[in-house]
């Protein structure tokens, strides 16, 4: 029997990832229920091709463009979140949505999910409590796929926190990693969207670029593996094959090693480690292994790096932290801000006279987080307002 697969940002890069997988398993997955934003023609062609029961759409003027284009299709098109009809749960779900925009879906998903597959950082770092609230009350295995995350819970599977002496995150270093610190100065979007690497969606790309992607790992990796501040650590390693290093008390230092392409997290996601990948993706082992290097962060090129032990001081500082980036991640891709503003701002933010107010607050619900989010966006375009405007 197939099993329901749903997928929420079916047209960003993770769900793309995902759907080369559905293309190889046809008799083995029933795409379910869909969603997107706005991209009309990658929406339309998915409408065509995989026939979800549900396809969800959030920008209005796309929905209602699309709505009227396929009136006559068995696919059921709507323009919100509200799934209580649903007679059916999602045997797998990839949640893929950026931002904290991918929270309220995380949560209704995992009410309608039996296995959820999270690609979304800023929920977790938000929202992490009530996820795991839902999570445990709806009986739904929730599993992380970022390929750092999914390392971490691949190298924690035969060990004890208390085995481990300090987990490292990788950065890949961007594509600033070789540059002089009077260089930075100069950056413009369309250089830091070009990442060495990895092809990823606008936002994540510019936060590769300032190390602040690490950041909020940081905190995912704290969230979801209740790891401690001090037996975390970011290091630079620009092949980025190696995705997370796990050094034992006993002397043995244990790493994760995959060719940069989301789809091997995926597929052993998916298929719960037990399928040959190479109906999937030819590894690369062999001519890949040379060379491998690693370096400290450097905080000079890197000052974002100096939050990681701030920004889960106090317990909505993640939330506020997030919402402050995306602002300003937006405002630099419109060329409203240099590419050092968003650091700038950030630590503006911090020090404001209101920070901790809203900082010590322990959000019980979905619109308490949206609330402080909500403060913490209007403060940053405050700022940015006075500063560069």
């Amino acid at each position: 029997m197939k099993k329901l697969i749903s997928i929420l940002g079916s047209t960003g890069s993770v769900g793309q990832s995902s759907l080369k997988i559905i293309d190889k398993k046809k008799n083995y997955f029933k795409p379910y229920i869909f969603s997107a934003n706005k991209n009309y023609k990658l929406i339309c062609k998915q409408l065509k091709k995989y026939k979800p029961k549900i396809f969800i759409i959030n920008d209005h003027k796309t929905y209602i463009k699309v709505k009227k284009k396929f009136k006559k299709k068995n696919t059921r098109i709507i323009n919100s979140f509200n799934l209580n009809n649903l007679k059916k749960k999602s045997n797998i779900s990839i949640l893929a949505i950026p931002g904290i925009a991918g929270l309220q879906p995380t949560i209704t998903m995992i009410k309608h999910s039996k296995k959820v597959l999270l690609a979304n950082k800023e929920s977790i770092i938000c929202g992490w409590n009530i996820i795991k609230r839902e999570a445990s009350k709806n009986k739904t295995k929730l599993l992380p796929i970022d390929s750092e995350h999914y390392s971490i819970f691949q190298l924690l599977k035969d060990h004890q926190l208390s085995e481990i002496k300090k987990i490292y995150i990788t950065a890949s270093g961007g594509p600033f990693l070789n540059y002089k610190t009077h260089q930075f100065a100069k950056i413009k979007p369309s250089d830091a969207l070009k990442h060495p690497k990895w092809k990823m969606g606008k936002k994540i790309s510019i936060d590769s670029s300032t190390l602040m992607n690490k950041v909020l790992e940081f905190v995912e990796a704290q969230k979801l593996f209740n790891i401690p501040n001090n037996k975390l650590d970011i290091i630079i390693h620009s092949n980025s094959l190696i995705h997370a290093f796990a050094e034992l008390h006993n002397g043995l230092t244990k790493f994760i090693y995959h060719d940069t392409t989301m789809i091997i997290p995926l597929v052993n996601a998916l298929f719960d480690d037990k399928l040959n990948i190479k109906n999937f993706y030819n590894t690369n082992f062999k001519s890949n292994i040379q060379n491998l290097s690693f370096q400290k962060v450097n905080p000079k090129k890197f000052p974002i790096i100096k939050i990681v032990n701030k920004i889960n001081k106090h317990p909505s500082s993640p939330i506020i932290i997030n919402a402050s980036n995306e602002i300003l991640v937006e405002q630099f891709l419109r060329k409203k801000i240099p590419f050092l503003g968003i650091i700038s701002i950030i630590m503006d933010i911090l020090n404001d006279r209101n920070y901790k107010k809203y900082a010590i607050k322990k959000p019980n619900n979905i619109n308490q987080i949206y609330k402080i989010d909500y403060w913490a966006k209007n403060l940053t375009l405050r700022k940015i307002k006075t500063k560069y405007e």
